[in-house]
């Protein structure tokens, strides 16, 4: 249970609200763009999984956000529908013993962590009626919630334009507009409020689209910056590009 703790002790300090003073107005048009780019480009190629269809409740989508860290979401679809079946609400996963839950969650590794964690989630969702607080503070309270879990519930539960910032989101924040100053992603305010700003509007299609797209084209290792049609105004891409000339 102690990570519990440090992660609500780093929770209160990662829900504060974006600062988009933080963004000048050239990083502010050129996110905007980024969006409205990853949305037309995601309506041809984004990617379709079970808890993204319309009907998926805010018990599947939240809970495959906890599945999802550290683990490829084409991993997790197939343990998803085996795992739904068996705990198929907040008050079924409460009820379970997390051996049990972790006997479904074993092919995505670090299970018992996860196991440990959603029955945590469990527990205090069913004791509640299945809802959460709408407000950041309130969620630094609730046991196994740090920043991303967060932002996942206030997002698809009370409808929140929220990033769910991981590694993904960050990298092609970073490529196309410029660098963070901090290593980890959750404190560094400039990341944190390009990030908000990326999401303002359509907030689950942008951030669905944001992550297909630097999976599928924006990836950590051999980018396809010669096809994408970000190159010409992506940072990256331009500095790419140059060093492909030189040589």
């Amino acid at each position: 249970m102690a990570f519990f703790w440090r992660e609500q002790g780093l929770a209160r300090r990662m829900f504060g609200k974006p600062d988009f003073a933080l963004l000048t107005p050239s990083e502010k048009r050129r996110i905007t763009l980024l969006r409205q780019s990853l949305l037309a480009w995601a309506a041809d190629h984004g990617a379709h999984y079970p808890w993204r269809e319309a009907d998926a409740s805010d018990y599947e989508r939240i809970v495959v956000e906890v599945l999802l860290q550290r683990t490829k979401r084409e991993t997790v679809a197939k343990v998803y529908a085996g795992f739904l079946e068996r705990f198929p609400s907040w008050s079924a996963l409460a009820d379970a013993h997390e051996v049990e839950i972790g006997e479904v969650l074993q092919p995505l590794g670090l299970w018992r962590r996860r196991a440990a964690s959603l029955k945590a989630l469990a527990r205090y969702a069913a004791s509640m009626g299945g809802r959460f607080p709408k407000k950041a503070e309130d969620l630094a309270d609730v046991p196994a919630v740090g920043q991303y879990v967060a932002n996942a519930i206030m997002l698809f539960q009370h409808g929140q334009a929220r990033p769910l910032i991981d590694g993904n989101i960050a990298r092609l924040l970073e490529r196309v507009v410029r660098p963070r100053a901090l290593a980890d992603i959750r404190h560094d305010p400039w990341l944190q409020s390009a990030a908000f700003w990326l999401v303002r509007e359509l907030p689950v299609e942008t951030n669905w689209a944001a992550l297909d797209f630097a999976g599928a084209v924006c990836s950590v290792r051999n980018p396809r910056c010669e096809t994408c049609e970000l190159s010409k105004r992506c940072r990256f891409g331009k500095q790419r590009a140059s060093r492909l000339a030189i040589r």
